[in-house]
């Protein structure tokens, strides 16, 4: 009799397995289809230009996918990505051209930031019970308004530190390999894309991660101050936000204070698309950045195509309630 249970749970384990590889699978031979497509359609899709372009897009949306990938296998959400990064750069700004200080003290403020306002948003949450819905759309206006206050509603210029658009434009692998120009903000995303891989696979908070995510009620009754775990992971989550931020201003050499409304959409279909259940408990980083690496090619292959602002808009909407509605399927047949 007691082995019925473990059959049934090793069973349950294994096809999960199987799910997220075949998952991972389809979304790697989209991106295939995609760029088969596209390069048939334009000779100008395949050029080492549009390439670097498609992995520079990918750089800030793959960073803020990985963000909220890690709330979203919590059963959270954070609608808040996407004018974090943007008030992470303002801050930057504020402090490496108001105050004129070096760039190290600039670099820590943006993460400080995103750590300090992922953990509000977790606070508000795990203390105060408000739905990750409600609480991360608050933090989404406060910190939209906020960084048009700081700023004045004017750009912040980055002139004054010159090494400051090296963080994202410049390329540590092409002064190695002059044939491989890859921008160092890649880099940056495949660091932070191992990183998070590292935490999810092999740490504490990770398995709280995925735990939380599968049955947040279940983990407290064992004892687990999951309060504690969530906060941490919604903090977490900020810091990369900062991450992004970073790469963004450097990329533009200025902070925009109205950037980053609308960049939390692209994150959640990228985080979606590459398999990760809205539901919780379950995800993984490599997806999402095959996730991201999607909608990047996608964009610029609609915007080669000159498919016109506003229906790839359409398009993009349309992938995310297709790839919610795949995700419902999934879990309906676990």
């Amino acid at each position: 009799m007691t082995a019925t249970p473990a059959n049934g749970t090793s069973s349950a384990a294994a096809w999960l397995k199987a799910s997220q590889a075949h998952q991972k699978l389809l979304a790697f031979a989209s991106l295939v289809v995609l760029i088969i497509v596209f390069s048939l359609a334009s000779p100008n899709f395949m050029q080492m230009s549009n390439m670097i372009a498609i992995l520079q897009a990918t750089s800030v949306n793959g960073v803020l996918a990985i963000a909220a990938t890690l709330v979203i296998i919590t059963g959270g959400i954070d609608l808040s990505v996407g004018t974090l990064m943007t008030f992470c750069a303002v801050m930057a700004g504020v402090v490496l051209t108001y105050l004129g200080m070096p760039l190290p003290l600039g670099i820590a403020a943006a993460l400080l930031t995103g750590a300090l306002s992922g953990t509000i948003s977790g606070t508000l949450i795990a203390k105060m019970k408000i739905p990750p819905f409600i609480a991360t759309l608050g933090m989404m206006l406060i910190l939209k308004g906020l960084s048009l206050v700081i700023s004045g509603t004017k750009p912040i210029y980055f002139n004054d530190t010159p090494s400051f658009p090296v963080i994202s434009t410049g390329s540590l692998i092409g002064s190695v390999f002059p044939s491989l120009p890859i921008p160092n903000g890649v880099l940056i995303l495949f660091l932070v894309a191992a990183a998070a891989a590292y935490i999810l696979g092999r740490t504490v908070l990770g398995r709280y991660c995925f735990a939380l995510g599968s049955n947040e009620e279940a983990v407290r009754l064992s004892g687990v101050n999951t309060d504690a775990w969530k906060i941490g992971i919604y903090a977490l989550a900020g810091a990369i936000c900062g991450i992004a931020g970073l790469l963004i201003a450097s990329r533009l050499n200025s902070a925009q204070p109205a950037l980053g409304q609308g960049y939390e959409l692209d994150a959640i279909a990228a985080v979606v698309i590459g398999g990760t259940s809205l539901s919780g408990g379950r995800g993984t980083v490599l997806g999402t950045i095959i996730g991201a690496l999607i909608m990047s090619v996608l964009l610029n292959g609609l915007r080669i195509l000159s498919v016109a602002q506003e229906w790839q808009t359409v398009l993009t909407g349309s992938i995310i309630i297709i790839a919610v509605y795949a995700d419902m399927m999934r879990r309906r047949r676990a």
